[in-house]
């Protein structure tokens, strides 16, 4: 049985966690990633070697060593400092949509813009993501994690500037321009959890993937806060300060552009390059991992593997949860406005708070993960969503005389915001990781992040067409169906990415 205790010959344990090399192949191929540094065989498991900033590794060791001081390690963080730095990154990457969530609908409003234009505008910053995602991640792998997160914070930083000079020039394409530049330079989702995968065993790997996420998810919902303390603050106001120009608009910008001035001091002083390196040994795999293999290698009706099935599926879960939040990150504001009557200021705070709870939601993670499996939490959490989501559907707008409870809004909120998808979504990242395993984690997780930037294009600007054509709770229906479609499919493969994430 594949979830029988297997021991070796000598009445130990097998050593699942020994660098062995697994035949299943990987979604997309894996010999593409890897340049002249380390070239590995096709699926072969890959070990980090600690490195400098010059590429220089550090002398082989013998296995007994890897073994104890590999990044693979037993139990916690075996970079503790990088970690911390790579939740910095993280941060900041997703606080730029979060500190401009609360100008974004009045700046396309002052820009002369309307709901369709919105949609391009969040739309663009996913598509710089989903262009850049898959090149970051390869580059993690041949060039290190540091050259990496350099140059895309480096991009980052540029984009807060761009952004900056959006309302003084005048123009929405010139603001989808500078969101695409800000959605490149944030583009390094699947590079530091490809980072954290390889810095965790695999039995703790939700709870790390649980607090990075806790960090990114802190950056799009609590961070408004400080875009709506800007909008309050320097609402008709400007003021001159030699080039500069500080607006409702530019000062959430310049702010940004700041911590990403700070980040970089980080990176280039306090974090340790890592480097991948053929193993120096293969280890003998035990039999229940022969025996998942040879059950991922199985095709399906559809012509893939079992494997890159699960690796499909957890991707289009991506899709759908991370579209779902994008759609209403675009049509949120608007929403209370029209439906509720409330301020871009109050609703972003409203968000902010609900964030701050969805954070806490994520911390828990590590207690949820010892009542639940990852498959339970990814049903509960999108059903929580989806209950929110589809409660604003039967709502008149405020035009049409109706006068709908702000305690209605903040509910729907918190079972979004505060619940639902950060406890689904988590979920479905930790399981993404776990169905990879030892395999090297950098590309496939560059094209997950992909597969959750499309998603972020697609539904926001869907939403402004049926929003600007139709209503806005016609969203909210197509909203809730597919995300009971997305349980329906988690229900139904339960078995099967239960066998592989194990």
């Amino acid at each position: 049985m594949l979830n029988a205790e297997l021991h070796t010959p000598d009445g130990s344990r097998a050593a699942d966690d020994l660098p062995d090399v697994d035949a299943t192949p990987t979604f997309p191929p894996v010999d593409s990633t890897y340049g002249n540094r380390a070239k590995l065989e096709d699926g072969a498991y890959a070990r980090m070697e600690d490195g400098d900033d010059n590429n220089n590794q550090h002398q082989p060791r013998d296995f007994t060593q890897s073994i104890a001081s590999s990044v693979m390690t037993a139990e916690g963080l075996a970079d503790k400092a990088g970690f911390w730095i790579i939740c910095c990154v993280v941060l900041i990457g997703d606080m730029n949509r979060g500190v401009l969530f609360p100008i974004m609908w009045p700046l396309v409003q002052e820009l002369g813009g309307n709901s369709v234009w919105l949609g391009y505008a969040v739309g663009s910053f996913s598509f710089g993501r989903i262009i850049a995602s898959p090149s970051l991640g390869k580059w993690s792998i041949e060039k290190g994690y540091s050259t990496t997160l350099v140059t895309s914070t480096t991009i980052m930083l540029v984009g807060c500037i761009v952004f900056a000079q959006v309302y003084r020039i005048g123009s929405l394409w010139f603001l989808v321009f500078s969101q695409i530049i800000l959605g490149i330079g944030s583009a390094t989702l699947g590079v530091t959890r490809a980072y954290v995968a390889e810095i965790t065993a695999t039995r703790q790997r939700t709870v790390y993937i649980a607090a990075l996420t806790a960090v990114q998810y802190g950056g799009f919902t609590v961070t408004p806060i400080f875009g709506a303390l800007f909008s309050y603050l320097l609402e008709d106001k400007r003021y001159y300060v030699g080039f500069f120009v500080f607006d409702q608009f530019s000062a959430a910008a310049y702010f940004m552009a700041s911590l990403c001035v700070v980040t970089l001091f980080l990176l280039l002083t306090g974090f340790q390059a890592r480097y991948r390196t053929t193993p120096s040994a293969k280890g003998k795999k035990s039999q229940r991992r022969m025996e998942q293999d040879e059950f991922a290698n199985r095709k399906t009706f559809i012509g893939i593997t079992v494997y890159n099935a699960c690796l499909l599926g957890c991707m289009l879960l991506n899709v759908s949860t991370k579209g779902s939040i994008g759609s209403f990150e675009t049509m949120g504001i608007s929403f209370a406005e029209s439906h509720f009557g409330l301020s871009a200021a109050v609703a972003g705070t409203i968000v902010s708070i609900n964030g701050m709870v969805g954070v806490a939601s994520l911390l828990s993670m590590s207690f949820l993960g010892r009542l639940l499996t990852d498959i339970q939490m990814i049903i509960g959490g999108i059903t929580v969503c989806a209950v929110g989501i589809i409660s604003f559907a039967s709502l008149q707008s405020v035009e049409n005389g109706a006068q709908n409870s702000i305690v209605h809004y903040c509910v729907g909120i918190f079972m979004i915001y505060g619940i639902g998808y950060p406890i689904g979504h988590t979920a479905v990242i930790g399981l993404f990781s776990k169905v990879v395993g030892r395999r090297p984690q950098g590309t496939l997780q560059g094209w997950f992040a992909s597969a959750g930037s499309l998603a972020r294009i697609i539904f926001p600007v869907t939403s402004g067409y049926i929003a600007q054509y139709d209503d806005i709770t016609t969203v909210f229906i197509v909203l809730f169906v597919v995300l009971v479609i997305s349980n329906i499919f988690v229900a139904m493969s339960s078995r099967t990415l239960n066998t592989l994430s194990q």
